[in-house]
């Protein structure tokens, strides 16, 4: 018999969206200060990850509605075997 969906409400999960990477030297890294512009190698036309519990997601548009971002979820990962 399967649970009840109520006790998904007990599950958490720890969700990160990736806008881009890049790399630099310690020395830079250390002189950034409030305000500094980090360039990532990624446009903002280009899709994000989504990883979720650290784990891939198939990458999603961004979606700016007003003074609020969020991502849009179009498509699902295929469940593993494993994955229960």
């Amino acid at each position: 018999m399967c649970q009840p969906v109520a006790s998904l409400d007990k599950v958490s999960l720890d969700i990160a969206v990736v806008l881009g990477r890049t790399s630099m030297p310690v020395h830079q890294a250390l002189r950034l200060g409030r305000g500094a512009i980090i360039e990532l190698d990624s446009s903002e036309e280009d899709e994000v990850q989504i990883l979720v519990n650290n784990s891939p997601s198939p990458r999603a548009p961004l979606v700016v509605s007003g003074n609020r971002i969020a991502v849009e979820l179009k498509e699902m990962l295929p469940r593993g075997s494993d994955d229960r």
